[in-house]
């Protein structure tokens, strides 16, 4: 069928299919679809009966049959024909580009070994059978490893080395806080739900809303406290918090005394740590800290929701760690409707091993950074780990040419002769203009899988609703189409489809599978109180939460591969929660501080192509203090270039006092060619590894502004 603008007109609701949000958000909103009669897909909506849903979700995906029904949509597979990314590009059949891909590897290997392929994916689905079985392939053939660095781990180290795991309190009991702080996450923009539920505290309790984040935003406009701190000092606010908290009586010293490792030690290490300080530090006043120390000090019922802003920081493991301290300095954890929450990712039973294909895992095989794709492609021998180069790439869910940092470095690579490059995409992104075979991929909607909510506790079913287009392709199709190829078909976990992949994550552990699932349409993991909180103790050894972290051999859920060791400066890492400058500080040459912040209607590089995310976006722009403005002689229009030692680029100012001065904030991920001279702003985001674990510190940059002449 071949799809119109037109058709993005729902015909009348026949009747409403149940689903799950594919996106890399913590959400996973249930979701409730118009079907029309005419098998396309209308308004979807929140389900209302999921209990952190809510009825609630983004007005993005809310007007998802913009972006299903998109006029510029990939349909056919494609072959590259002339010069990378000219384009030029013929159709082909699937058996052809297929054949392609694999005689492509098989050469590549034959040249280089099996680990010059590197299958490279991310979070544009996180269907775990469309998202993951990328890995069962890479396994089976031995191709180069991945490590997933670029989202997560900065903030997910910080929270494990505090309480061992990565889970808390039900999410849902922000709804029964007195005190909902909203810490290092633009909600309104990326986590609508968090919203829901601080709201609705807000409204049957009285509750306070405080807001900690590098500018105002939406989520900030919303608070009864809002506090902008500059970036890279969110621990210097959370160690005079506790420091007034000890000197003021609010410390709970009973609830350390069973629950943590050394308080003694914590206090007298804050005495120093004053509000003083920390306002040199963070840019905030004295009485702004005082007056949020007091009021969860005072506030028994504090819910700490803590973001992943945190993971765009270099210092942001010690950050995270500093922030998640308070809730037991506090003794916030005894509480329903207290306690510090990042997310619950420790909590799902799946059963993975067949899908991911762990028994065919080699420790032996190296392990390559995704952060430091630029760095791979482009020869770095420590980011080839002392091995030979990358010569062939499979891309899916991922649009690295755009989202990556050092993007100088990554067109660099692309760029090469030598390179094969397949893309299975949605959309001619900007990856899969310079690739070889561009394949066409289906959107959730049209196909089988399964999810979970790392930000709530539910595994959720999303069943296919709607008949693909007859020429688009899943991503499993397409794993399954190169193992038979590539010889390792008959090998376990090949040959299933995507209910068998789901039953077998599920049923082992004693879940019920895709059939009672589809009745169901969800599970509910959430752990009972006492675990939720830890009132039976941490998850260390001895039950004690960690305020002395051992950053090098602590638990972390996404730890480097042995072989590869820690990451980044961990000598430099503090005993205590502290303030710690692994930072790009500003400095004479680069005076500001620039971070490259979520925009409301794109998610990562998704939704960037629908016309109404676009049109409510604009434009790229940068936010300007008004003061930085008047001295540089920048107007709100004006062009201005950014630059640092990666590269610099043009861009329109915005001047806002929604930014404190020295700070610059550029929402969103816009394509590079929506900017002026065709990059983006990930040319100045560095791939430098943090401490202790690795990550990618896009919020983290010294920059020099300047405004260009007319």
């Amino acid at each position: 069928m071949q799809y119109t603008k037109a058709m993005n007109i729902a015909s009348p609701i026949r009747t409403t299919g149940h689903t799950v949000c594919p996106h890399d958000c913590p959400s996973a909103c249930a979701l409730n679809v118009d079907l029309g009669g005419d098998g396309r897909i209308g308004r979807v909506r929140g389900a209302a009966d999921n209990s952190y849903t809510a009825g609630v979700i983004c007005a993005k995906v809310a007007r998802y049959a913009e972006r299903l029904y998109h006029p510029d949509r990939l349909l056919t597979p494609k072959r590259r024909k002339g010069a990378k990314g000219a384009g030029g590009w013929q159709e082909i059949s699937w058996d052809d580009a297929l054949d392609e891909v694999a005689e492509a590897f098989v050469k590549a290997e034959a040249a280089h070994g099996s680990e010059a392929i590197w299958p490279y994916f991310y979070a544009g689905t996180m269907g775990q059978v469309q998202r993951d079985s990328i890995e069962r392939l890479r396994h089976a053939k031995r191709y180069s490893g991945f490590f997933g660095s670029i989202c997560t781990n900065m903030a997910w180290t910080g929270y494990a080395m505090g309480t061992g795991t990565l889970r808390g309190p039900d999410p849902r009991e922000m709804a029964k806080a007195d005190c909902v702080v909203i810490w290092g996450t633009n909600a309104v923009a990326t986590q609508v739900n968090v919203m829901t539920h601080a709201m609705k505290a807000r409204k049957e309790r009285g509750a306070k809303i405080v807001v900690v984040d590098v500018y105002e935003n939406a989520t900030m406009k919303q608070a009864d406290l809002g506090l902008i701190v500059r970036p890279g000092t969110d621990a210097a606010l959370a160690c005079a918090v506790m420091h007034i908290a000890f000197r003021d009586g609010y410390a709970d010293r009973a609830y350390m005394a069973r629950y943590a490792d050394d308080p003694a030690g914590l206090e007298a290490h804050l005495k120093t740590r004053t509000p003083e300080w920390a306002a040199a530090i963070t840019g905030l006043s004295v009485e702004e800290i005082e007056a949020f120390a007091r009021l969860v000090g005072a506030t028994k019922r504090s819910f700490f929701r803590l973001g992943y802003g945190f993971a765009r920081q270099r210092n942001g493991t010690v950050a995270m760690h500093a922030a998640l301290s308070i809730a037991t300095v506090l003794g916030s954890w005894q509480h329903e409707g207290g306690g510090a929450f990042h997310s619950n990712s420790d909590i799902f039973r799946l059963n993975k091993a067949e899908l991911l294909g762990t028994g065919y895992l080699d420790p032996e095989i190296r392990m390559l950074d995704q952060s430091q794709i630029g760095r791979v492609l482009t020869g770095d021998a420590e980011a080839l780990r002392h091995r030979g180069p990358v010569t062939a790439l499979l891309i899916q869910n991922t649009n690295p040419l755009n989202v990556a940092p050092e993007q100088r470095l990554v067109k660099q690579g692309f760029d090469r002769d030598d390179l094969f490059v397949a893309v299975h995409e949605q959309f001619m992104t900007e990856t899969a203009e310079v690739a070889d075979i561009v394949l066409p991929a289906t959107m959730f909607v049209e196909h089988d899988d399964l999810y979970r909510g790392g930000g709530h506790s539910h595994i959720l079913l999303g069943p296919k609703l709607v008949e693909p287009p007859e020429t688009v392709r899943t991503n499993l199709f397409v794993i399954e189409e190169l193992a038979k190829r590539l010889g390792v078909a008959d090998r376990s976990g090949f040959g299933l489809n995507e209910r068998e992949h789901i039953d077998r994550m599920l049923l082992p552990n004693g879940l019920p599978g895709y059939d009672a699932l589809r009745e169901d349409r969800w599970i509910d993991c959430q752990p009972d109180f006492r675990t939720a909180h830890y009132l039976d103790g941490f998850a260390h050894a001895d039950g004690k939460f960690r305020f002395r972290p051992d950053w090098e051999n602590g638990k972390a859920p996404n730890k480097p591969p042995v072989r590869l060791g820690n990451l980044g400066p961990v000598s430099s890492l503090p005993v205590y929660p502290d303030q710690v400058d692994l930072i790009e500080l500003a400095d004479a040459a680069h005076p500001f501080r620039l971070t490259t912040s979520p925009a409301r209607n794109f998610l990562n590089s998704t939704f960037t192509e629908t016309p109404t995310s676009r049109e409510k976006e604009v434009r790229p722009e940068v936010m300007v203090n008004p003061a930085d403005a008047a001295r540089l002689s920048i107007a709100g229009g004006d062009i201005v270039r950014l630059g640092n030692g990666r590269g610099s680029l043009r861009i329109h100012a915005r001047v806002t006092d929604a930014v404190k001065p020295g700070v610059l904030v550029a929402e969103g991920i816009w394509p590079n060619k929506a900017h002026l001279d065709g990059e983006g702003i990930n040319v100045l985001t560095g791939a430098d590894s943090p401490a202790p674990h690795g990550g990618a510190a896009f919020h983290d940059n010294k920059v020099w502004l300047e405004k260009v002449a007319e």
